[in-house]
This record gives structure tokens, sequence and C-alpha cells, in this order.
């Protein structure tokens, strides 16, 4: 692998290299040494995650490849590092918060040019880790390798991982909060992205009024990840290319959120130092899929109360987010109308891109205002039946024209039975009805207009409705297996969620509604912030 690692070479790191936890001041940066494990173990790894690094599967056979992914092993070119940042939590200024247990080795520059971060998180502390230890347990190890994985195959912009070492240690965890600490198996992920930089970086250079240095490191981050803004790559970033900027930030996490809308995610802990400037889903902690529809489902147990950051908030929270990148951005930007309108960019992003998803995940080829009051009834139709969302869409697509338009209402509502986690009483069944019934003359309409039949409808919403989603207590089974050291569910999770829009008729076990031992199963619905 090429190192060729620009943002240290190009921004200023701390000059203390001593590892204790403190405020850093006047820097991006501060070097740091991974923890050396002497036993660490590769339970998992991706080869298309690898072949970015012009790295080949066989690779992963090698004696050293754990060494060196779990950071106990460097490579020359590797400047291990961590990055100061700040941010918002839960709606409040936190301050300084920085890279707790995420050690940066450095950019790889492979064959075709791209650049490549490479970031092991849980592979020991930096001076950013405050009380922690900056390690990390297999539990939430697995969840993040899966879950960054299985998010790029459903086509939502993501942070990727290449690999998934046992590091050989225990680490000791508060897993409920309640004052009762076991010892956990350690693990850690190496995490790939372009960049790793957050809303936070900018916050906290605004905040302590560093406004040079925030120059300095907006200019850098455009000249390394938004080059396409500039006219001139060596002259001058004036507030024009700023505002540029920033209008792209907006649009591309308007995006990232309309695909976690498409596909029932839910991040659970969208504070401003865990939005990517690059508009990916970064920082899987107590993550989830809505199973049963339920708008204000949080699957973080710290936000069980407040319920921020519930599945419909999580629109109007990254419009939120983004208001306070607009707040660090105002002294290169000194203008709040342009700034609104960069917000107001994000709102039409996001709605344009909502109102087609909606439409395409119940089979119309694009949106049409004489479909909103279909489209609006339908949450809420899922909401009150406790449908599971996943197996719904998958099911509404197996219609045919002629069962929709059939006099048989027992045939009709058999269809998407299997959907609903209680059998429907008469009201519900009558709504659904109705609601189908209409769907079915909007839909006639549109075959006639579009010349759609059957068969291609079912394929347009089986492009857009993922029929595998990582469900939390199949990621908890996962788990429990690999504490005992059985890492078979792992890699079978691995291949099930590589093709989540496929049939993969071998993994039917998994097109299954969650089971009732999970509803309150720790692991399986609401996790803290160390699941």
């Amino acid at each position: 692998m090429r190192f060729d690692n620009r943002f240290l070479r190009d921004l200023p790191e701390d000059s203390n290299s001593e590892n204790y936890p403190r405020q850093v001041f006047q820097s991006i940066s501060s070097r740091v040494k991974p923890k050396v494990f002497a036993n660490p173990e590769l339970i998992a790894a991706t080869e298309d995650v690898a072949a970015l690094l012009d790295l080949s599967s066989a690779e992963f056979q090698a004696p050293e490849f754990s060494r060196i992914f779990s950071g106990s092993h460097l490579l020359p070119g590797m400047e291990p590092h961590a990055t100061c940042y700040g941010g918002h939590q839960f709606g409040h200024w936190a301050g300084q918060l920085g890279d707790g247990r995420a050690i940066n080795l450095g950019e790889v520059k492979n064959n075709r040019n791209e650049y490549w971060t490479l970031q092991l998180k849980g592979a020991g502390p930096t001076p950013y880790s405050r009380t922690a230890d900056g390690f990390a347990v297999l539990r939430s190890s697995v969840r993040e390798f899966l879950c960054s994985e299985a998010m790029f195959c459903l086509g939502v912009p993501t942070t990727r991982a290449l690999s998934l070492v046992l590091t050989g240690e225990q680490v000791r965890r508060d897993m409920f909060y309640d004052g009762n600490p076991q010892m956990e198996p350690g693990a850690v992920v190496c995490r790939v992205a372009p960049s790793f930089t957050r809303f936070g970086h900018f916050e906290i250079l605004s905040a302590r009024q560093d406004i040079n240095l925030l120059k300095q490191f907006t200019d850098t981050t455009i000249r390394h990840h938004f080059v396409h803004l500039l006219t001139d790559i060596n002259g001058e970033i004036n507030q024009e290319i700023y505002l540029r900027f920033f209008i792209e930030v907006c649009k591309t996490t308007a995006v990232m959120i309309a695909h976690w809308m498409r596909v029932g995610f839910v991040h659970g802990v969208m504070n401003t130092d865990n939005m990517s400037i690059l508009g990916l889903t970064i920082d899987y902690g107590p993550y989830g899929w809505l199973e049963n529809v339920d708008p204000n489902w949080t699957p973080n147990t710290t936000d069980a109360q407040g319920k921020r950051y519930r599945f419909a908030n999580q629109p109007q929270v990254a419009l939120w987010n983004l208001a306070q990148l607009a707040n660090a951005l105002y002294p290169l930007i000194p203008d709040v109308d342009l700034l609104q309108s960069a917000l107001d960019e994000y709102r039409k992003t996001y709605t344009d891109l909502s109102k087609q998803y909606q439409s395409q995940k119940i089979g119309f080829t694009k949106h049409m205002n004489d479909r909103d009051e279909l489209l609006s009834r339908l949450p809420k139709l899922l909401q009150e039946s406790e449908a599971d969302m996943t197996i719904f869409y998958r099911l509404l697509a197996n219609y045919s024209m002629e069962e929709l338009s059939s006099e048989n209402n027992t045939e009709k509502i058999s269809t998407i039975a299997d959907a609903f986690y209680q059998p429907l009483n008469d009201q519900q069944k009558q709504e659904w009805l109705d609601w189908l019934t209409e769907y079915g003359q909007l839909l006639q309409a549109d075959y006639v207009i579009q010349g759609i039949d059957d068969k291609n409808r079912k394929k347009i919403m089986n492009a857009i409705n993922p029929k595998y989603v990582l469900r939390n207590y199949m990621a908890q089974v996962a788990i429990d297996q690999a504490t005992q050291g059985d890492c078979s569910e792992i890699h079978r999770l691995m291949e099930l969620l590589k093709k989540p829009y496929d049939e993969q008729p071998e993994f039917q076990q998994y097109f299954a509604k969650r089971p009732d031992w999970a509803k309150h199963k720790a692991g399986c619905s609401m996790l803290s912030c160390s699941s």
C-alpha cells in the first residue's frame, strides 16, 4: 500500500506527543501509538474493500494481516493519529470531543489515484479519550462491521469496513449503565472512507474563534475532497467557493437521509460530531431498522425519553445539524441569507427525493401530485396495524392488477397478511381494502400512461425495497455465537447482506418478522451507546 498522508502534511498537528487526556488547541490532530496486542486474530474481512486498497483477499491469510489491522504492527508510511473535533450532543454544545477510540493510520493512494483513509476503532486511547479507555468490545465491533457493509450494499452512502479483528484481550464494560460492568472480548474494526471529517471539526475551531485555522482547515478540505468546486486549483478560495462547498454538503446530507428513510434505518445518535462532511453514514452505535412501523422509535436507550433521534425526526435533525455547521462557517460566509439559501437546498433536495422514493416504493415510476393523498395515508395505516416495514413493501410488490381489482376481499388482504405483527381487526381490514382499491386504480392509470405491467412494477419495487436488512436480533445472534468462538453466523450474514434486493431462497429464513423473544432482549431492540 502506498501512503500519502495529505491530512497530516497540510494541517498543523499537536506539538505535545504525550498520550494523556487533554484539551488540544491550534491543532487538528495528535500523533498516537495504537496498543500492541499479543494475539490478534482476524475473524472477518471484506474483499471488495480490500480491492479499494489494491489488496487481494489472499492477504487475509497472511499472519501479519491481523497484526497490521489491529494496530499492533505499522507498515512503512503509516502515521497513526487522532483528530480534534467538537460537537452538539442531543442538542447541546459539548465542547471538545475528538477521536476517543479511533486512530487513523493514514491515507492510502491506490493505483486509480483514489485516496482512502484507514481508521482503527478500538485500538487504544488517544488524547481525546477523556475518561474512557479507547478500546472496543466484540459486540459493538460486529455491529459496526456488518452494518457498514450492509448499508453500502443497500445503496446508502456510508463508510466501509475492511476487517474485524479480535484483540485477544478483555475489556471492561457496563453495557446497561447499571453499575454491573463485565469483562468482554476486545475487538478492532478497520474503517475505510475517503475522509472521516465531521461537522464537529469545523465547529470546534469556530467555537474557539480560531478563524485562521478554520480557514486553513476548510481550504484544505475543499482542495482534498471538493476540488471540482475550484476554478483554479492553486488559486485563492473565496466566499463563493465556501458557499458552493456548504451547498454541496447540504445536498449530500439530504441524499443520505432520504436513503435512511427509504430503507427504514435509524441512526440513533445524530450528534453533529457523527455527521460526515461527505454525506456518509458514520459511527454505527445504537442503530436499528424499523420493524413494526413506529415513527417515534429510537434504538438508543439514552434517547428513550426525549426521542430526539427517533425515525421520523431524522430529516429535521439533519437540518438542525447543518444549521450548526452554517454557524461554524459564518466567519467564512458572513451572510445569513446565503447560508439560509444553502439550507433551503437541503429542504428541496430531501423533499424531492423523499417523494420520488415514496412513489417508487409502491411501484409508481415517478412522483405525481395526484398520489399524495394515497401516500400520506400509508404511514398511519402501517403504524396502526403494526406492519413490518421491510416485509410489507416486498409483499406489496406481489399484487397483480387482477388481485387489486378483485371483489374477493379475503384474498386481497392475504397477500400482505404476513407483514403484520398482530391479526387485523375488522376496521383495519376495511381501511386496508379501501387503500388497496384506490392504489389499484391509480396503478391502472400508470399502466396506461407509462406502459408498465405487473412484472415491470414488481421489478421497480424490488429494486428499491430490500428483502433483507440487518435486523438487530440477527446481529445479536451472530454476536452471541462469536462470543462462544463460532463466527460462522457473521460470515453467513455477510453473504446475505451483499445482495439485499435479491430473493436468495437459500436465506429465506431471514425474511421474517422479529421473533417474540427478541422484542425485549438486550441488543435486539434498544441499545446503549456502548453497544
